[in-house]
C-alpha cells in the first residue's frame, strides 16, 4: 500500500522460513530456489556471506526483485541458510568488544539492507522477521529505526507482549553499550547508534460478526482476548517501552492518527480472500471481481469485503508515512 501511495519500497526478508519470498515472489518451492547466484549476492544470505565467514571482500548490495504488477516494490529474498548465522551472531554480539576477528559481523546486517536499499533509493524498507527471540532478531530490531508487533487476539500474544516488555528494553540496553565498543565503531560495518521507535501494535486473524444492525465486531470469544491486549499493551508493554525511550513523543502518535490506546490496525480473517490472493500473489485488498471467480451475492460480498480491507491498509500506510517524519 506505501508503494501504491507513490513511496518506494523495499521488502525484506529475514524469517529462514522465508514465506514473505514465496508468497510475494511466486515461489513455490517446487523447483530450485531461483534467487541464487555464483556471480552477485540475490538473497539475504549470500549477501552477508563475506562478514560472517571472513571474506576479504566488502558487502555489495543484493540484487533485488520488482514485485510484478506493483511498481516502487522491490524485495530482497530471504535464505533458509540465514539460520545457521544465528549462533555465529549471538557469539559475535557478546565477544566483538574483546575479538577483533568478530567485529565485523554485528553492523553488517544493517549495514548490507542500507545499501541495497540505497541501489533502489527506497524511502521506505520493512523487515519481516521471524516469531522469535533469537541473535538475529535482536541485530535486526536493535538497528532498525522503528518497529510494528503483529499479533492474534489469543493467549500466547498476551504473553508474549509480557515478554516483549521485558526484551526489548533489555535489547536497547544491550545496542547502546554495543555502540561504545571502539572495535564495533572501526569495524567495516560500524555498529550504528540507534533507538527503535515503537508505531504500534496490529491485531489480525480473527473472527467478526454483526449484531443487532451495529458494525461488524469481533465476536465474543475473541473480544475477551481483544480486552486482555489492551490492557497488557497499555499497563505492562508502553511503560516499559516508555522507560526505556523506545517511544515517540505523545503529540506524533495523535497527530498521525495511530493513538496509543488504540491498535494500529485492526485486521480480521480474510476467509476465503486469502486462498485468492495467495494463488495470485496479490494482497487482499488487490483483489478485484475478475480476480474473484464466484458470482452472485457470494462475489458481493467478497469484492466489498476486499474494498473494506483496502481502506484499513491504506490508512494504515498513511499513519506510516506521518509516523516516520517523527522517527530520526
Amino acid at each position: 500500500m506505501l508503494a501504491e501511495q507513490g513511496k518506494r519500497v523495499l521488502l525484506v526478508d529475514c524469517d529462514p522460513q522465508c514465506n514473505m519470498t514465496g508468497l510475494v515472489l511466486e515461489y513455490d518451492h517446487s523447483d530450485e530456489y531461483q534467487f541464487e547466484s555464483k556471480i552477485a549476492p540475490m538473497n539475504i544470505r549470500d549477501g552477508l556471506a563475506p562478514a560472517f565467514e571472513a571474506r576479504p571482500v566488502l558487502l555489495a548490495p543484493v540484487k533485488t526483485q520488482p514485485v510484478v504488477g506493483c511498481p516502487n516494490l522491490y524485495v530482497l529474498p530471504g535464505h533458509v541458510g540465514l539460520a545457521e548465522y544465528e549462533s555465529q551472531l549471538s557469539i559475535a554480539h557478546e565477544l566483538s568488544g574483546s575479538l577483533a576477528a568478530l567485529q565485523n559481523i554485528p553492523g553488517a546486517a544493517r549495514w548490507l539492507i542500507d545499501l541495497t536499499a540505497r541501489s533502489i533509493n527506497a524511502e521506505f524498507t520493512i523487515v519481516d522477521m521471524s516469531p522469535s527471540l533469537g541473535a538475529i532478531n535482536q541485530n535486526i530490531w536493535a538497528t532498525s529505526d522503528a518497529f510494528i508487533i503483529p499479533m492474534a487476539p489469543d493467549y500466547f500474544s498476551a504473553m508474549a507482549l509480557r515478554s516483549l516488555s521485558r526484551v526489548l528494553p533489555k535489547w536497547y540496553a544491550w545496542s547502546a553499550s554495543a555502540s561504545q565498543h571502539q572495535s564495533l565503531s572501526d569495524s567495516a560495518y560500524p555498529w550504528p547508534k540507534k533507538t527503535p521507535k515503537y508505531l504500534g501494535s496490529i491485531v489480525q486473524n480473527y473472527r467478526i460478526r454483526a449484531r443487532d444492525g451495529k458494525e461488524a465486531a469481533p465476536t465474543k470469544a475473541y473480544q475477551r482476548w481483544f480486552d486482555e491486549l489492551t490492557t497488557t499493551k497499555a499497563d505492562t508493554l508502553l511503560p516499559e517501552l516508555r522507560k526505556a525511550g523506545l517511544l515517540l513523543e505523545d503529540a506524533a502518535y495523535s497527530s498521525s492518527g495511530a493513538n496509543l490506546n488504540e491498535f494500529f490496525l485492526e485486521i480480521s480473517d480474510f476467509n476465503s480472500l486469502i486462498a485468492i490472493a495467495q494463488g495470485l500473489s496479490k494482497p487482499v485488498f488487490c483483489l478485484t471481481r475478475e480476480d474473484i471467480m464466484s458470482s452472485g451475492s457470494v462475489a458481493d460480498n467478497q469484492v466489498a469485503s476486499a474494498k473494506s480491507f483496502r481502506k484499513k491498509y491504506n490508512d494504515g500506510a498513511k499513519k506510516i508515512v506521518k509516523l516516520s517524519q517523527y522517527v530520526s
